[in-house]
């Protein structure tokens, strides 16, 4: 896969801002590592700044695992998820940050699920939507068609058979059809994942990705690839391109990983701590 030289070499008169300001809504009380992943994956993938918005009354928790991450605290329903009431603390980031990544272990309480609904319909950014983002959806996907922003979507097999509302097989044929109807009716980037996942664009175009081994099949590996996929949309890539290419490094670091970690020794952030050596390896095959 052919990579653009800029992602790359970056100029030397250069500054946070030029890699994208990255706002990332994630997290809940069981779920704390979901936000802590795809925060630190996106860093790691290259954005110039993250902002990770998060349950107010798991500020304690959040700050203790990230460094380089700005926070957001956000007001919190009884059970520590993000409430509606929340919406007009974030909405006024909306139009200063580059893309927005929401869903990530936000849990499926009727507030948060409500609040995810009012922040797709005020979005304005490419957006990046994982995990309960993508059950919030389920069952309102009228949504998505009158959504002002570009948005990718990153189902697993479980997630797209609750967006279809129907049990998908699991065939190659019969996941590019899916993949490519859906994103053709509601005019959306879709990663369906899963063994060789797929990349469909708006328009019908179909990647296969090649890289990636069983050992990401544990806890956590969806967010690290949601915080690569938004990390490459800040730095200015298109939908389709920004999909593609994060499966890609996010399969490729694995690769990697699996050398050292042993398949069913490798954990999500051993994707993270590897992205480098992936970037490394890219740049040697340019």
């Amino acid at each position: 896969m052919l990579w653009p030289a800029p992602f790359f070499d970056r100029k030397k008169q250069t500054h946070k801002g030029d890699y994208g300001h990255v706002l990332i809504v994630a997290g809940s009380r069981r779920y704390t590592g979901a936000a802590l992943l795809c925060s630190g994956a996106a860093m790691r993938a290259g954005a110039g700044y993250v902002t990770l918005a998060f349950p107010e009354i798991l500020q304690g928790v959040i700050a203790c695992g990230v460094r380089e991450v700005v926070t957001l605290p956000l007001r919190s329903t009884a059970q520590q998820s993000i409430s509606e009431r929340a919406l007009p603390q974030i909405v006024p980031l909306l139009r200063k940050t580059d893309c927005l990544l929401v869903g990530c272990g936000m849990s499926h309480h009727p507030s948060t699920q409500a609040f995810i609904r009012s922040l797709f319909r005020r979005a304005c950014s490419p957006m990046v939507v994982d995990a309960d983002g993508l059950n919030a959806l389920a069952g309102h996907l009228d949504i998505l068609k009158g959504l002002r922003c570009p948005v990718i979507l990153t189902p697993h097999p479980g997630e797209m058979e609750r967006l279809c509302g129907r049990r998908i097989d699991d065939t190659a044929v019969s996941r590019k059809k899916v993949a490519k109807d859906f994103a053709l009716r509601y005019n959306v980037t879709l990663i369906l994942k899963g063994h060789r996942t797929l990349v469909c664009s708006s328009r019908g175009r179909l990647y296969e990705n090649t890289t990636g081994n069983p050992g990401l099949a544990t806890a956590g590996s969806g967010d690290v690839l949601s915080g690569i996929v938004v990390a490459f949309l800040g730095q200015g890539m298109e939908p389709f391109e920004a999909a593609c290419r994060a499966v890609y490094v996010h399969g490729l670091a694995a690769d990697l990983a699996v050398k050292d970690k042993t398949q069913p020794g490798m954990i999500a952030s051993d994707v993270i701590d590897y992205l480098p050596k992936a970037f490394r390896k890219i740049v040697g095959a340019r």
